[in-house]
This record gives structure tokens, sequence and C-alpha cells, in this order.
């Protein structure tokens, strides 16, 4: 706040508590003086819910001692922290490999969201869609392909050896084994075949398979057969 919005703060605050209002020129320019070092960087109002003569009037109800500064500043910084802890940093539109404007994107929104200027980001729902995937996002997809850089992609086939086998098979032009149910260990379609075991004790368990059983991979081949078209007759 500005010297002109703390005068008018302090003559808001003293027709409410009139124990607060100074008669002495001198010692009024002081308090102005006082009041606007300490909450300079307090704004009077935000387009979103914060308003200091809000924050005064509570004060005053809840309170029996004259207000100070502080009593205005608390208030504002609890404002602060409930606001950047309902945001979450949604992705920048910048190129994400210039990191000093991906930096600078994120920090200039959470300055905004911080001084109410701008509504706290929340986390979307996830969803099948891509519309809310900024343009420039949209298209740097298209030009990389995948979400996975291939080079994390084969750094990462060690971890995933059955989402790896199927990306190979595909790749090979083979049948996508994955895309249909296996009626052997009754995996849905998109997850691994598993393989049963039995511990000492006798415990059974499972544990998922690097490739898919047999039969699922001749069911998967019918199904993309199927799918085929076949030459019209003549």
């Amino acid at each position: 706040m500005d010297r002109r919005e703390i005068a008018a703060l302090l003559a808001y605050i003293g027709r409410l508590d009139p124990r607060t209002s100074l008669t002495d020129e001198n010692e009024a320019r002081d308090q102005v003086n006082r009041w606007q070092h300490l909450l300079d960087d307090v704004p009077m109002a935000t387009p979103h819910g914060w308003d200091a003569r809000i924050a005064a009037r509570r004060h005053i109800r809840t309170s029996p001692y004259p207000i100070l500064p502080a009593d205005v500043a608390r208030p504002w910084e609890s404002y602060r922290r409930e606001r950047l802890a309902r945001h979450s940093d949604p992705t920048p539109s910048v190129d994400p490999d210039d990191q000093a404007a991906w930096t600078s994107e994120l920090a200039d929104m959470r300055r905004a969201v911080a001084s109410g200027t701008t509504q706290p980001a929340q986390a979307r729902a996830i969803t099948s869609g891509h519309e809310g995937i900024s343009p420039r996002l949209k298209i740097r997809l298209r030009e990389v392909g995948s979400c996975i850089p291939p080079a994390a992609r084969t750094a990462l086939a060690p971890y995933r050896p059955a989402r790896a086998a199927r990306e190979a098979a595909i790749a090979q032009g083979q049948p996508d084994a994955l895309s249909v149910r296996c009626e052997w260990c009754l995996a849905q379609p998109g997850e691994p075949c598993r393989r049963r075991r039995i511990g000492p004790d006798g415990a059974r368990g499972t544990a998922p398979r690097a490739t898919p059983h047999p039969g699922r991979l001749d069911l998967a081949a019918e199904r993309q057969s199927e799918q085929v078209p076949r030459p019209a007759m003549t």
C-alpha cells in the first residue's frame, strides 16, 4: 500500500476504533510513515478475496487491543500461503529445453497467484484427451512422436520387459498380444500375462511374464487376420 492507501486505511480504522485516532498532525504523519513502511508489500485489496479493511475490521471485532500493522500483515501472509497451497503449477507454454524461460514462467505464475491477481491453478483430473494441452505443446508432441523420448524408452526397456517386448513385436509387424484377453492367466487387455508361483510354505502368488502366453499370441494373430480386408471377388 502507498501513503494514500495507508491514510485511507487508518481513517477507516479510526472510525471503527476511536482509540487509534491521532489529533496531532506530526503524530499522524509519523503513524502513516510507520504503517506504510511495514505494509508497503501488502495491497489494499485484490480481485480475489483479499481486503485490508476486512482484516482490520475482524481484528477490531474480536480483539480488545488496539490494532497494529502486524494485525493486517499476518492475515495477508496467511492469505498468500493458502493460495499457494491450492496452486498446482500448470505446464509452461515455453520450450522445456529453455530452462531459464521455463523457470521464469513458473515463478511469474506463482507470484501472480500469491499476490491475489490470478486464481490458483487446480490440478486437472486425468482424461483420455488432449483438450487441455497447450497448442505449442501439441505441436512439439507431434514432432517428437511420443511423450517418452526414444533414448529414455531404450534406457527403461530393462525395467519394463513386457512393455519392451510388446513394442518390439509391434515394430516388426507382429500381432499385439496385449490387445486381447489371455484365456490362460485371465490377464485383461493391456495387462501383461502372469505366471503362477507356489512358495515353500505353500503360499500361492503370481508374477508378470516378460512374454505373453502362446495361446494369447495365437488369439491376437487370429483377431489381426480378421481385421485385414480381403480382396474383392471378381
